[in-house]
């Protein structure tokens, strides 16, 4: 039998996919290993040929089957230790071989079509380079391989490719190689000496502009540093390059780690379902995360690429040399590394503003998680599509688990934990349980009731009394700790939970709990407990839970007065801006009720006064200020009620926010000429504070004197002299619906309408305005000149700014929502279903919500359900919410 026939008969065997979940008490070890994968591309938009010869070593099963995965492959030849091998057949998801000897060197050549690939996993085309994106199970769309993560090689990888199309040749490694070849076509080969799984391989080919430098680290190696951009985008380079010389110096002060290589590589791409990707040296970005010049850029887009150069960076050691296992332990190196770029962003700007960035993300959607139909651990227990587990709760839960961790050992046994942490696991594939394992050997602390947070789901939440006892001088806290069951588990125990508090007196200042401590943690690891301080000559006010110290929802019976101490006189900003929150809920949720029982919406004095005395605390940062007015979302205020209701809950936010602005309006326009910044733009944090505190008072003072607003928008619309000053001023008109919001919105568009990256605040706004038609106008969009549907980062623009951050209209009564979404999804479901699995989340999240909408989301659901070829990532979370 010749190989072409072998072949043809082998592919009739592929089997229907047939969705089953995976489970993580199933792990085995793999039979098979791989010492070394050569790989070679001849790139070709459509017919690109991979060559990869591996050596591959019996480990353990002595006549088990090697089962290499493989999809959307054309295999071409098959060769065992130089000879042509039939003894395989194709299976669902890949290809097994049979009868292998113990040791061995396989060469598989595919055909792939990366032009055809718009899922955007595998080898694709961005525009006019070849990319790949391999996390999590991306390499086996490149070649049949042990694309698992537990499966470690080195790699080395030859890259040709027409010479003036594609004059950049990247790899993973260092560059060993490189040379002409014939018909124009040139090649490069690159060589990774440290051993990695499939997910971290990484290939771009493409004409960029780039810009160089070099780090030179702390034993005194020169490593080059190179960042690719598409061209015309170099003079948009420079803070990237910035932020990342200063990850890896503070990688090198911070955490004692080197970076390896001695190059290291950044490349910008516009298609890009993540963020961006921690290939071993060669880094692949969104390119929303590294273009950034003043004129183009907000404050918020320098800290985000500040942030996710640094989180990619931090991931050479904490997920690359040392990784997971088997994906259930993917919050092993997300958790930690989330972690770590939130300290860096820390150290590097505001603490307060950052803990209260990060804090929002867990309060206005990863509560919503824990609640839905999704619901799991930071360690899931069973998964069905693994791209699913890309969520807020593995990442950014999972580093509130790392925090807490940090928070219990303090910051020398923490490093004293990490130091161990790498020394015992460089180079290996580990699971959750040996980080936990060094942090309790390195400290000598026992945390083995903490580690229940890495299986159990779900928000605990802890009930908190009080009673002072004048005639022993002493006051006691008690916690009641309730863990609800959720979707995914029924059954809960206590978990072991840091509470950072500190008690004030009357004036304000901290009590001594101790040893001459203002602030202590104090650790719940029982359902009721109850702690006492002695020698107190009044009641205190308690602040709880200082700096978020655990990812719980708390009750106490604050009254306004209490709250209002803490918002002057607690030393932890995070816990004064917690307290304006906590004030804020208290009326949205009293205001509510109001409406329901017909009664008109009411705020007292008092509520006005505090957050009046916060806009004229000079002592406060400009940027705290800020988000002291910055109130939750809709979608997040949606946890405070067991049934929601819409309608009122928009209606009380609305009167809440109106009332602030007329009451304070006079403060805000002065706050407004106080910090409204003029000359050079500076990516500083005390201009970035004082940029964010201008256009919150202008937002404001748009709620509450139109005609004002209009004339300070059209100012500052002209004066500006970069994209914050303009964007906000873009914002007050769209929020507060003034009269210049069309033409302010046509002028911007018009100015810059070549330029996706920009015109995705455009299409944010648009998406966000409060308006009967603003369903229509989003449709209508989907036509216009700058907006691409292939394109992810346009997607979430529009489509995710609507179902995310317009509540309101998203659950309108009538349904329309929730069609137009499926509508998407139902599009998306064969063109990328990893976005689309990503749109869908506030659609199965209606646990709160009332029967008629409810039932109109189910009917949705039951739609996508009757797809033929409905994805495997929708179709997971579909089928979990109808099981609710």
């Amino acid at each position: 039998m010749s190989q072409s026939s072998s072949i043809e008969e082998n592919n009739e065997q592929v089997i229907e996919k047939n969705p089953q979940e995976k489970h993580l008490a199933d792990y085995q070890p793999s039979d098979f290993l791989v010492d070394s994968l050569d790989l070679e591309f001849d790139l070709y938009d459509q017919n690109t040929v991979v060559k990869a010869t591996s050596q591959v070593k019996r480990v353990g099963g002595d006549n088990s089957p090697l089962a290499l995965f493989g999809e959307q492959l054309n295999l071409r030849s098959l060769r065992v230790n130089q000879q042509t091998f039939e003894n395989y057949k194709l299976v669902e998801g890949g290809i097994e071989l049979v009868e292998l000897p113990e040791q061995f060197i396989l060469e598989i050549e595919t055909e792939i079509n990366p032009l055809d690939n718009k899922a955007f996993e595998g080898l694709y085309k961005s525009g006019d380079a070849f990319c790949t994106q391999c996390e999590a199970e991306g390499f086996r769309r490149i070649t049949y391989y042990l694309d698992r993560p537990d499966v470690l090689a080195k790699f080395s990888t030859k890259i040709s490719a027409d010479k003036q199309l594609y004059p950049s040749l990247l790899s993973n490694g260092n560059r060993v190689e490189q040379g002409d070849l014939d018909n124009g076509r040139h090649y490069v080969k690159w060589v990774d000496p440290f051993p990695k799984p499939a997910y971290l391989f990484a290939l771009v080919a493409g004409d960029f502009d780039c810009l160089r430098d070099t780090f030179v680290t702390k034993s005194g190696r020169t490593v080059d540093l190179e960042l690719f951009v598409d061209k015309g985008n170099l003079d948009k380079t420079a803070h990237a390059m910035l932020s990342l010389k200063n990850a890896m110096k503070w990688d090198e002060t911070r955490f004692n780690l080197e970076y390896d290589l001695d190059i290291y590589m950044i490349v910008a791409v516009d298609f890009f379902n993540m963020g961006a990707m921690e290939n071993k040296g060669l880094n692949v970005f969104n390119s929303k995360f590294v273009l950034a010049n003043s004129q183009s850029a907000t404050d918020q887009d320098y800290l985000g690429i500040e942030a996710v150069i640094g989180h990619e960076y931090f991931h050479n050691w904490t997920g690359n040399r040392i990784t997971c296992r088997d994906w259930f332990q993917l919050s092993l190196k997300e958790g930690l590394t989330v972690f770590r770029d939130q300290e860096f962003s820390s150290d590097m700007g505001s603490r307060p503003v950052n803990r209260i960035a990060n804090v929002k993300v867990m309060r206005n959607h990863q509560f919503a998680e824990d609640a839905g139909p999704m619901s799991h651990p930071i360690r899931p227990a069973s998964v069905m599509e693994m791209n699913n587990f890309y969520t807020v709760t593995v990442y950014d839960k999972g580093s509130e688990v790392i925090r807490m961790l940090h928070t219990l050992l303090g910051e020398q046994k923490f490093q004293q934990g990490m130091g161990l942490y790498v020394e015992r696991h460089d180079g290996q594939a580990v699971t959750c349980d040996d980080f936990v394992a060094a942090m309790t050997d390195a400290s000598g602390i026992d945390l083995t009731l903490f580690k229940r947070w890495y299986s159990q789901s779900g928000t605990p939440q802890i009930n908190i009394s009080d009673h002072f006892d004048a005639s022993t001088n002493s006051y006691q806290l008690t916690f009641k700790q309730k863990n609800l069951p959720t979707a995914d588990q029924k059954k809960k125990e206590p978990l072991h939970i840091p509470v950072d508090i500190e008690l004030l007196d009357a004036q304000g200042n901290a009590l001594d709990l101790g040893n001459a401590q203002l602030t202590k943690v104090i650790s719940l690891t029982q359902k009721e407990q109850t702690f006492v301080f002695k020698g107190l000559s009044e009641k205190p006010v308690p602040c709880l839970f200082r700096g978020f110290s655990a990812p719980v929802k708390y009750t106490y019976g604050y009254s306004d007065e209490q709250l209002l101490h803490l918002m002057r006189f607690a030393s932890d900003e995070f816990s004064r801006w917690d307290a304006g929150q906590t004030l804020f809920n208290k009326y949205l949720v009293s205001n509510v009720l109001l409406k329901q029982q017909g009664q008109a919406f009411t705020l007292p004095t008092l509520f006005v006064d505090a957050f009046k005395s916060v806009l004229l605390n000079d002592q406060l940062d400009p940027a705290l200020i800020a988000d002291m007015f910055e109130f939750i979302s809709e979608s997040g205020a949606m946890e405070l009620f067991d049934c929601v209701d819409i309608e009122a809950l928009h209606e009380a936010r609305n009167y809440i926010i109106k009332t602030l602005a007329t009451s304070l309006q006079s403060d805000f326009v002065t706050l407004y000429h106080q910090h409204h910044v003029a000359g050079e733009y500076q990516p500083n944090s005390a201009d970035i504070g004082q940029r964010k505190l201008a256009n919150c008072a202008i937002a404001y003072i748009a709620k509450s004197d139109k005609t004002l607003a209009n004339e300070l928008v059209l100012k500052q619309i002209e004066d500006s002299n970069n994209m914050t000053v303009h964007l906000g001023a873009l914002q007050a008109a769209n929020s507060g619906k003034l009269a210049c919001r069309d033409a302010v919105m046509a002028d911007f568009d018009d100015k810059w309408f070549e330029n996706g990256l920009v015109m995705d605040k455009w299409f944010a706004l648009q998406a966000s305005l409060s308006s009967d038609s603003v369903l229509a106008n989003i449709e209508a969009l989907f036509a216009h000149r700058s907006f691409d549907y292939s394109n992810p980062n346009r997607l979430r623009a529009l489509v995710g700014t609507f179902v995310n951050a317009n509540s309101y209209y998203f659950h309108a009564i009538d349904g329309s929502g929730y069609r137009f979404l499926t509508d998407q999804l139902i599009k998306l479901n064969s063109q990328n279903p990893q976005v689309a699995a990503r749109l869908i989340t506030p659609l199965i999240q209606f646990k709160r919500l009332d029967k008629t909408r409810i039932e109109l989301i189910k009917s949705q659901l039951q739609r996508l359900l009757a797809i033929d070829d409905l994805s495997l990532d929708l179709y997971e979370k579909v089928s979990k919410a109808l099981a609710q």
